[in-house]
């Protein structure tokens, strides 16, 4: 009995249950595909395999994802280090993730400004020297 136990059961339990939702809708996903593929316009035993298969395909990867998760010591000891790593970032505040944001767009804003001034001055000095013709700023 003590061989089917999860494996650190109490730790990285927020870790695990993220990782197994990702891996559920990946799995249903799937699922779904291998019926819609094989099951779409078949015939009744058609239907019947592309089920089997859908079943098979659930059942298989549902307990690959259950080893993954809950067994599989290496894999489990990550999960369970990646939460307490998790816990000591110090994460931003809204505020300073809002003025970060307000700087980034005002740079960008700054940056593309200055890039036409610039493409603009080099088109008119290039159009004065002869290099370029009227044609080329009228169809910008």
């Amino acid at each position: 009995m003590a061989s089917e136990a999860i494996y650190k059961s109490g730790q990285g339990y927020w870790t695990r249950m993220i990782s197994a939702a990702g891996f559920g809708l990946l799995l249903a996903q799937g699922t779904f595909w291998i019926w819609s593929k094989f099951g779409a316009g078949a015939t009744a035993t058609g239907k019947y395999v592309a089920g089997a298969l859908a079943l098979v395909f659930l059942a298989g990867v549902g307990s690959l994802v259950f080893w993954l998760l809950g067994r599989n010591h290496r894999t489990v000891d990550f999960l369970v280090a990646t939460e307490g790593e998790m816990k000591k970032v110090n994460w931003s505040t809204r505020r300073e993730v809002m003025s970060s944001t307000g700087v980034v767009i005002v740079t960008m804003f700054a940056i593309a400004i200055f890039c036409f001034v610039c493409d603009r001055a080099f088109a008119w000095g290039f159009l004065q020297i002869g290099v370029l013709d009227n044609s080329v700023l009228e169809t910008e």
